[in-house]
């Protein structure tokens, strides 16, 4: 950026002060950067260590032709300093401030100017460091960190956009907000912690014991009091300055503290729990929605790729992660149940961790999840509570769906929520049907999410008819009849999956299953018990493609569920000449599970069942891989919902097959491919984690290296796909950044 600014004043020399006024000297922005400081020692070693260009003792000197004012003194002097400059000639100068409570500072300006003045822009830097002074000045020290800007009502835009330019300029990031939301919640998130830290050391100080509590206090002790080691008259000033807020968020404080020692006191361990688990959660949960990225740490960032080289074959036994859709409902039904139902194989996946955060935001206490296994304390069908805010819910489009009709037979109203992704997913197919029973749901442009759903709703049970063949669409209205008055039954034109059906049954609920229809009837409960999640046969499809096509492959998958509404992978590799046996089939709480042995096949292209397509319609992206490694052409028909999955799959695999040599043409319900050699190349998973998977799988058959971009979402399915297709034979990892 060119110099376009002749003067900036920073008035108080201190950390935030010189800060700005080094970073922005340093930048080049101003022709002049002046200081203004009534200590004659910060004036002479601002100028010494470049942190100004020259320092004044007065207002009036330093401001004199300043195109810029920062105002970066304590809080309470902020009065007196505005009183002064109100009898400045400050010309067309933007004034703007870094004080942390700015209805303090708003009040000093209306009362020293008169009325507040147009070219104020109050501003609050969310940045520090233990060290003060001038001395400390750090031209990167807003660098990645957040600048809240606070403008008045008649603050003018001109004034705003330059004040905004300066701070974007030393690397910070900006933001709006209104003054009185700001003073909440930095009272909240700011001042609160600072009082705790200060108050806990004083109490422990005082008592007679104080020296051995401080000699055996842990570093848990240590990190939280560091805050109280702060500059005791700055936050005088800023608990006087922020007196109405803080209060306010003191006495929510106060009761939740008497909750927990009443807890403590009655020996209330379920309370206990909720408290803790819903503190551990809360801020890997809060973070993630801030940043609307995935829960799983280890693939959160858009610039995962993979590097998968050709050739391997697959060997040994492995075990995948659990089933997503029970892992889902085990949550959600164990929530509702009256009792403690305890789930083991839980997929810790994003999806499946957005449900269960969602209920523990409607006050349900749940353990874990440690190891796979998650303990939920059920509040029965209309125990749960009204979330504080907004039900986030990540990329899952079956926790939003099946919520959405679990949500509109409840007393209050939530909001639906989801990253990128999850927002420009359809979600009128639920909508609808559930507006026909009496439900209140508001959906943003196109019936896309957010879901906004009213409660208090007087629900009809139906009977609907099912346009698409749609396990998420059926879940939801069964879901929505547990609360509606009389009968809701559901009729599908192919069959899909039945886990609501069999959990619900499983937890002692009846539900009529007649051929394709399901009836369930309000008035029930849900009884708490013991649930196993089988592998995951979604995630089992991999590796069943993947020693289907690599020569020389034999691989046992272990524990996997074969519900009939879900082996269509299965079925349809067999069709393709794939050699799979099912071993020791057993049922594990109502669901059948069996270990699937699966051998390298000369693999030929079929026309896929339109009757298959409802039971393999996660699959689909690694069966296209399959196709394109058989003899002859594979053609699919009836699968227009690959179109409005995390991505359009039919156009995506398609243009990935292209690349990599495979003659592909997409049609407007399904595909066609022809078999043939694979190359290698650059594949664009567009975020879409089965895509990611499937061309992994692929580069068993490729001749070249095949670089798959936008990886992080597989972490949403599949955590540790890497691990275990490495362990299998599949010779894919993560992307050298070197």
């Amino acid at each position: 950026m060119s110099v376009q600014l002749k003067r900036l004043t920073v008035v108080g020399l201190g950390l935030i002060g010189g800060s700005f006024a080094k970073g922005l000297r340093e930048a080049g922005l101003f022709a002049e950067v002046v200081g203004v400081d009534k200590d004659p020692r910060s004036r002479a070693r601002a100028v010494e260590l470049g942190v100004t260009d020259r320092c004044e003792e007065t207002l009036a000197a330093g401001c004199a032709g300043a195109d810029v004012i920062m105002l970066a003194v304590p809080i309470l002097a902020m009065e007196k300093v505005l009183a002064e400059l109100a009898t400045v000639e400050l010309g067309q100068a933007v004034i703007t401030d870094v004080g942390s409570a700015k209805g303090n500072v708003v009040r000093a300006a209306e009362q020293a100017f008169g009325e507040f003045p147009a070219a104020f822009v109050p501003g609050h830097p969310i940045a520090g460091s233990e060290q003060s002074g001038v001395e400390a000045a750090n031209a990167s020290l807003f660098q990645r960190h957040k600048v809240i800007l606070t403008p008045h009502e008649r603050t003018e835009q001109q004034a705003l956009r330059l004040v905004r330019k300066l701070w974007v300029a030393l690397g910070a990031q900006v933001e709006f907000m209104d003054i009185g939301h700001h003073d909440e919640v930095l009272a909240a998130t700011s001042h609160l912690p600072h009082l705790l830290a200060f108050g806990l050391v004083d109490s422990l100080a005082k008592q007679s014991e104080n020296l051995e509590i401080f000699r055996y206090a842990a570093g848990g002790f240590r990190d939280f009091t560091r805050i109280a080691g702060s500059d005791p008259v700055m936050w005088h000033d800023i608990f006087r300055a922020n007196r109405e807020a803080v209060l306010r968020i003191l006495d929510i404080y106060r009761a939740d503290l008497d909750s927990l020692r009443a807890a403590i006191d009655t020996g209330d361990g379920v309370s206990l729990l909720g408290i803790f688990t819903r503190a551990q959660a809360a801020r890997e949960h809060f973070t993630k929605m801030l940043a609307r990225r995935a829960y799983m740490d280890t693939m959160h960032s858009q610039d995962v790729s993979y590097l998968a080289k050709p050739g391997g074959r697959l060997s040994g036994r492995v075990r995948v992660p659990g089933d997503k859709s029970i892992s889902h409902r085990s949550i959600m039904l164990g929530s509702l149940a009256e009792g403690t139902t305890e789930v083991e194989g839980f997929l810790e996946g994003e999806d499946a961790l957005a449900t269960l955060q969602a209920f523990r935001d409607m006050g349900v206490v749940i353990e874990g999840p440690h190891n796979g296994r998650v303990v939920v304390h059920g509040v029965g069908l209309h125990g749960l509570k009204q979330p504080p805010g907004p039900l986030y819910l990540g990329n899952s489009g079956t926790s939003m769906r099946l919520l959405s009709g679990l949500l509109a037979g409840q007393s209050f109203d939530t909001v639906l929520t989801g990253d990128e992704s999850l927002s420009k997913r359809p979600m009128g197919r639920v909508a609808k049907p559930l507006r026909e029973m009496g439900a209140l749901i508001e959906t943003g442009s196109e019936g896309r999410p957010p879901l906004t759903i009213r409660g208090g709703q007087r629900l009809s049970g139906m009977h609907y008819d099912m346009p698409m063949a749609s396990a998420q669409v059926k879940s939801c209205l069964l879901l929505a009849g547990l609360y509606a008055a009389g009968e809701t039954s559901v009729s599908e034109p192919a069959p899909t999956r039945d886990h609501t059906e069999r959990m619900l049954q499983g937890f002692g609920y009846a539900v009529d299953v007649q051929g394709n229809k399901a009836a369930v009837k309000s008035g029930g409960k849900l009884s708490a018990g013991k649930i196993e999640v089988p592998a995951d046969i979604s995630s089992a499809a991999f590796f069943l493609v993947a020693a289907s096509i690599a020569e020389g492959s034999e691989l046992l998958l272990e524990h996997v569920g074969i519900n009939p509404t879900r082996t269509g992978v299965i079925d349809i590799l067999r069709l393709m000449g794939g050699d799979i046996q099912v071993e020791n089939q057993r049922v594990v709480g109502g669901e059948p599970v069996a270990d699937l042995r699966v051998r390298a096949a000369k693999l030929k292209g079929i026309e896929i069942p339109e009757d298959l397509v409802p039971l393999a319609i996660d699959e689909f992206p690694v069966l296209f891989v399959a196709a394109a490694c058989a003899e002859g052409t594979t053609i699919l028909r009836g699968a227009e919902e690959l179109r409005v999955k995390e991505s359009d799959r039919i156009q995506v695999m398609a243009d990935g097959l292209k690349v990599l040599g495979i003659k592909a043409e997409p049609t407007p319900d399904g595909i066609v491919i022809e078999g043939g050699q694979m190359l290698g190349g650059e594949i664009d998973s567009h975020g879409d984690h089965r895509i990611a998977m499937a061309f992994s799988v692929a580069s068993l058959r490729a001749q070249e290296d095949i670089v798959i971009r936008d990886c992080a979402n597989v972490a949403t399915s599949f955590p540790n796909f890497l691990g275990i297709a490495q362990k299998a034979g599949i010779q894919v990892a993560m992307e050298s950044k070197a």
